[in-house]
């Protein structure tokens, strides 16, 4: 038997219809959470780290499309709104405020268990390939993290974009001025505090640097193992 250890999240007002998605997927070997409303919900989420939420966009008290908003300033959560409003500009509302997908009622339960498989597809292949190991570091691209012996060290914005493209091109030396245009960065100076940073953060030695190596009059170069 599929052993599915994804934790979903459903917010229905409506008793049949939560009921019914809950035995549903529960069939299909997810672990399924139920709220009512949005104060449930919220409660859930505090105690909980969903995989994926099926939130109602009509409910009493906070919607779903407000929900969806509050949800998402500080969550990736994936959600997938349920509505019997059909219209294109709903359903533009709801991707706009963050929703990752959208399904009118009534629907086929086989439906959404298929548009919740894409979307868990799809977020867990974005999620693999922004972990990467090199040498004894691990890096987080999402969280942009480093760490290293125990130690977790944060990344900026133009470090994240350096090591990406790097990531995306082992053994590929990057010139200082692409380094430049990568990072954002504009002062020369700047290109060495940036390197300087990456390596403390990578290197078990940072004077002497077995991955991210300066290649005299050339530029840099990310080897990986």
């Amino acid at each position: 038997m599929e052993n599915n250890k994804n934790h979903i999240l459903i917010v229905d007002d409506d008793d049949k219809i939560r009921n019914l998605l809950k035995d549903y997927l529960t069939e299909n070997h997810y672990i399924v959470s139920t709220a009512e409303d949005a104060i449930q919900a919220k409660e859930r989420l505090k105690i909980i780290k969903f995989d994926i939420i099926i939130l109602d966009v009509m409910m009493p008290g906070q919607d779903g499309y407000d929900l969806t908003k509050e949800i998402k300033k500080d969550s990736k959560v994936p959600i997938i709104l349920l509505t019997a409003k059909g219209e294109v500009e709903n359903r533009i509302k709801g991707l706009e405020l963050g929703a990752d997908d959208y399904l009118g009622k009534p629907f086929e339960p086989k439906e959404l268990l298929l548009r919740i498989k894409n979307i868990l597809t799809k977020k867990n292949k974005v999620d693999l390939k922004s972990q990467y190991n090199i040498g004894r570091a691990q890096v987080d691209l999402n969280k942009m993290t480093i760490t290293l012996a125990e130690k977790t060290k944060k990344i900026n914005n133009s470090e994240k974009k350096v090591l990406m493209e790097m990531l995306a091109n082992p053994g590929t030396t990057f010139s200082r001025d692409e380094i430049r245009k990568i990072s954002g960065i504009s002062q020369e100076r700047s290109i060495d505090v940036l390197i300087t940073r990456l390596r403390q953060k990578l290197e078990v030695n940072s004077k002497n640097p077995k991955f991210l190596q300066t290649i005299r009059g050339a530029g840099y170069v990310l080897w990986i193992e």
